[in-house]
Parts: structure tokens; C-alpha cells; sequence
């Protein structure tokens, strides 16, 4: 049988792209939505990824109401730090501002406790020691099962482990993107859980992004290219090429092949997808059957310097 249970369905495209207030509403139709989950439950997908202000709250609001829909109920994780509203003054970690946004998740989501809970990046005005003594009681009142970090480089994480205990870490991660191989490794030291989102970098592991063509409308070059400049760059592009002959070999595609580097890792306790479409989970499915011995992750790592 097919193992997905390292597969997380990523819903920040649900009514919005992301928590950026300029794409509020945009995204997936809430009826696309309802697909893109049918679609994940259908294959054994049973973990979806949102946040409070994914879609102005439409991501999460749209996950509850499939859930009720269809009497299903997935291992829910949402997280806290941006506007719900747009509003850039309502942001932050601050106890109270937690605890009153983990509310109206609920609400939105229609449950009583959520499974997981991030905290979805720094906040440099409140001490991290205060954060999570407050993630604490709320996991202690059975408000969430356990709580964790988004967005964390080394430091940020060995400082909120000194002021107190977290379970997960979900940072960007992939073939294109290894900054975070320090927290990875933390992570597997102290046994915490390490989930990797944009495991295709934004679509340039897809080869959705050619050598001097311009990227395609719609695609995360023309809507929030900025994470993504720095790979616009020869070098980048000549290791796509060599990538997409090694998946070509291997009678694959370069997603297929990205995710499978990913989930060959043992450290890697999820991978967040993000699919657009129910297509788009097709070389994720590929990817957990598609075994890769250490050494060849090496080499697919080589590949990219």
C-alpha cells in the first residue's frame, strides 16, 4: 500500500495566496478548494496545513466547512502570527493576540482543538520565553495538542528551546532551498519533528521557469516573485538542466524526482504541498514510491552545488 502519511496537504492558496493582503480573495475558488481536498482524502492524505490569515481566513473558514460537509476530519495545523484583516498593526505573538486568534480559528475551522500549532515566524517584539508559556497553556487546556515554529533559522530556534519545549519545525526546504539544513539537523538531535514546505521552490523544481523565456501567468514569478530572485541566475539554470536529464534517466519527471530527495530523508517527518490543482498531487504520489538510497540523494544534492 502506498505510504502518503509524510504527505501534508498546504491550503495557503484557499481564497488568497498566502497571508498577503493583496490576494485576499484570489486563489483557489472555494468549489476548487473542496476539489483539492476530495482529491487529497481520496489518495490517504490525511493532514492538511493552513494558517489564520491564509485567504483572509477563507482558507481556514473553507476547511471547516468540507469538514462538516463530508463528516471527515484531518489532522488539522494552523498558524498564528499576520492579519486576518490586512490590517499590518494586528500581527504578532504577543500572549493575548495568541490566544484570541487561536479562537477564531477554531470557530472558522469548527473544531475544538486543533492538532498542530505554529507559530508562523518571529516576532522580534515579544520574547519568544512568553510565546510559548502561552502555547503551553493552551495546550494544557486542550485548546491545541501541540504547538511549534514556522520560519526559524538555528539561533531562533536554540533561543525558544531554552525558554521552553516545542514539537515541530516547518521551514522552507528543497532541492533549491537547503538554508535550513541546520535546523533540520537541531531537529533531528532533539527529536522534533522538521515539515518541509515549498518542496519545489516556488515551481523552479517543476522546470516551470525556462532560460530566457518569461514565467507563465499566474505562476509565483508574476505573483510573489520575491523569495524566488535570487535563482535567476545561470548557474540555477544549468543545474535545472543537468536535474532534468538525471530525472529523464530515472524515466521520471524533476517534481517526482525533488519530492522523492525529500522523503528519502528520515529527518523530514512531513512534506507541505502545494498543489493548485488535483493534478498537481500525481508527483507527490509518484515521489512516495519512488525510493532513493542515500547515496544517490547526495549526488541529486551535488547537482545543485
Amino acid at each position: 500500500m502506498l505510504d502518503v502519511s509524510r504527505l501534508v496537504l498546504g491550503c495557503g492558496n484557499f481564497g488568497g495566496i498566502g497571508s498577503a493582503p493583496a490576494f485576499f480573495g484570489q486563489g483557489e475558488t472555494r468549489e476548487q478548494a473542496f476539489a483539492l481536498m476530495d482529491a487529497a482524502w481520496e489518495v490517504g492524505i490525511r493532514r492538511f496545513d493552513t494558517a489564520d490569515a491564509y485567504g483572509g481566513g477563507r482558507s481556514e473558514r473553507w476547511i471547516g466547512e468540507w469538514m462538516r460537509d463530508h463528516d471527515r476530519r484531518p489532522a488539522l495545523t494552523t498558524k498564528v502570527f499576520h492579519s486576518v484583516v490586512g490590517d499590518p498593526a494586528d500581527r504578532g505573538l504577543a500572549p493575548d493576540r495568541v490566544r484570541r486568534r487561536l479562537h477564531g480559528s477554531l470557530e472558522r475551522l469548527g473544531v475544538d482543538a486543533v492538532d498542530l500549532y505554529l507559530t508562523h515566524e518571529p516576532d522580534p517584539d515579544t520574547p519568544i520565553a512568553d510565546t510559548l508559556a502561552e502555547l503551553a497553556r493552551l495546550r494544557d487546556e486542550g485548546l491545541v495538542r501541540a504547538f511549534g515554529l514556522s520560519n526559524v533559522d538555528a539561533a531562533e530556534l536554540e533561543a525558544a528551546l531554552d525558554a521552553g519545549d516545542v514539537s515541530c519545525v516547518q521551514n522552507a526546504y528543497s532541492l533549491l532551498d537547503r538554508d535550513s539544513e541546520p535546523v533540520l539537523e537541531a531537529c533531528a538531535a532533539r527529536g522534533i519533528e522538521f515539515q518541509a514546505f515549498g518542496p519545489l521552490a516556488g515551481g523552479w523544481l517543476t522546470r516551470k521557469y525556462r532560460r530566457g523565456e518569461p514565467p507563465p501567468t499566474g505562476s509565483r514569478m508574476t505573483l510573489r516573485p520575491e523569495p524566488y530572485r535570487h535563482l535567476e541566475h545561470e548557474a540555477v539554470f544549468d543545474a535545472l538542466d543537468r536535474f532534468a536529464e538525471d530525472a529523464a534517466g530515472r524515466g521520471t519527471d524533476t517534481a517526482t524526482l525533488a519530492l522523492a530527495w525529500l522523503l528519502a530523508d528520515p529527518r523530514v517527518g512531513g512534506v507541505v504541498l502545494g498543489p493548485r490543482r488535483p493534478a498537481h498531487l500525481a508527483p507527490a504520489l509518484a515521489a512516495a514510491s519512488h525510493a532513493l538510497a542515500s547515496g544517490e540523494r547526495d549526488a541529486l544534492a551535488a547537482l545543485f552545488g
